[in-house]
């Protein structure tokens, strides 16, 4: 198997369901001789999760042969949650979380709001959209918790970023 595919087939640490191809954090992977280097974009840029990132990328790809294994880091452009593919979309619910939806747009500062966010989501198990926020702060950094009215049960949202 060539680098880009090993690399894109490693997954996420807090959301295992998902590739890192399919999260939309793996930018490039590029290969002179047997060495490699990786591009990741982390979710937000104090991600804890990119340690793990790195160490799983590096461990398949060193077993795979590559005697060198780089992984780098590039923030700009930022990652959007919308760069979580189709098929991640899909896992996301088949797991009983809620996929993002498109990203707010903004140009200039972000605007601090203090206030509730507001977002219209359908249950990922029974699809109402009676839904209530329980916390903006879930198990992971870029995830909420919700409740669903309809069927009582709790759930995560992926932010949009």
């Amino acid at each position: 198997m060539d680098a880009r595919t090993l690399a894109a087939e490693v997954t996420d640490p807090e959301m295992p369901m998902l590739t890192l191809a399919d999260l939309g954090v793996l930018r490039d992977v590029t290969v002179e001789g047997d060495r490699v280097r990786v591009v990741v974009t982390p979710t937000y840029s104090g991600c804890p999760a990119l340690a793990a990132m790195r160490d799983d990328l590096v461990r398949v790809l060193t077993a795979a042969g590559y005697a060198e294994v780089d992984v780098a880091v590039s923030l700009a452009p930022a990652w959007s949650s919308d760069w979580i593919t189709a098929r991640g979309r899909a896992a996301l619910r088949a797991h009983g979380l809620s996929a993002p939806g498109p990203a707010p747009r903004r140009t200039g500062p972000v605007p601090l709001a203090l206030g509730p966010v507001r977002r219209a989501l359908g249950c990922p198990r029974c699809g109402s959209g009676d839904t209530v926020l329980a916390s903006e702060f879930g198990p992971t950094a870029c995830t909420a918790l919700y409740r669903c009215r309809a069927c009582g049960e709790p759930f995560q949202h992926v932010k949009e970023i």
